[in-house]
């Protein structure tokens, strides 16, 4: 797990190992920003330094054999590169690239030079990207997709930028289902329908990017992992466990 922390505890690292714990996956942890929060908004933000996030990621691959990455808040451009100048020489390990660029407060959480860095060296690492709407917008400079249409340019356009395959969340779209796409270079696109719960939890995107790693770690295929990590999230809201 490379991510921030968040003091509510709704959120980031805390969020990821509680998936992981619930799923009997073992955790290492790479800190890149501990943020204090509450479940309303960001009250301050400190990046760990840039050495110290390498530091962290080489222990871990020094610790024991790593069966997956997922990637979630890194805040700045400069901690990007560190992440990316560890993982080029990580050889081909399943990655799942969850772009958290605003908090749901509407926060900002990786500024443009950091979405531009993430763009150039870290979707080319990436197995998956897990953007929601608003999120795929920013990275691909265009206005919110409002179609399916809209969905498929901006996952395409994901994917023409180097990233092997896009999961596009469809939460913050309307409907009485929440349709998510999944889409590669190869093959046709996907779309992964489920329930709209009437329910509104933070860390959600966290939590199944942390679940569909988890997929990938134990073989699972990436349509699998994204089926899989769709369900187990559907399962946690509608049991309220967020």
């Amino acid at each position: 797990m490379i991510a921030g922390s968040d003091s509510s505890g709704g959120a980031g690292i805390v969020r990821d190992l509680n998936v992981l714990a619930h799923l009997n996956v073992d955790a290492l942890c790479a800190l890149t920003a501990v943020t204090a929060q509450t479940h309303g908004h960001v009250i301050s933000v400190h990046h760990v330094p840039p050495e110290i996030v390498r530091t962290q990621i080489r222990a871990a691959f020094e610790s024991s054999a790593i069966g997956a990455i997922k990637i979630g808040m890194l805040g700045t451009g400069a901690t990007v590169s560190a992440v990316a100048d560890c993982l080029a020489r990580a050889g081909a390990i399943p990655t799942v690239l969850d772009p958290v660029l605003l908090s749901s407060s509407g926060g900002v959480l990786l500024d443009e030079e950091g979405q531009a860095e993430m763009r150039a060296r870290l979707f080319p690492l990436a197995t998956l990207l897990t953007p929601n709407i608003p999120e795929a917008a920013s990275l691909c400079g265009t206005p919110p997709a409002t179609s399916r249409e809209a969905l498929l340019e901006q996952a395409s356009a994901l994917v023409a930028m180097g990233a092997r395959s896009v999961l596009l969340k469809g939460g913050h779209a309307e409907g009485a289902e929440a349709v998510d796409l999944l889409f590669t270079a190869q093959g046709a696109p996907q779309w992964l329908s489920s329930p709209r719960l009437d329910a509104r939890c933070r860390g959600t995107g966290c939590a199944l990017a942390s679940a569909i790693a988890a997929g990938l770690a134990s073989g699972q295929s990436v349509e699998d992992a994204c089926v899989n990590g769709k369900q187990y999230v559907l399962s946690m809201l509608a049991a309220r466990a967020f």
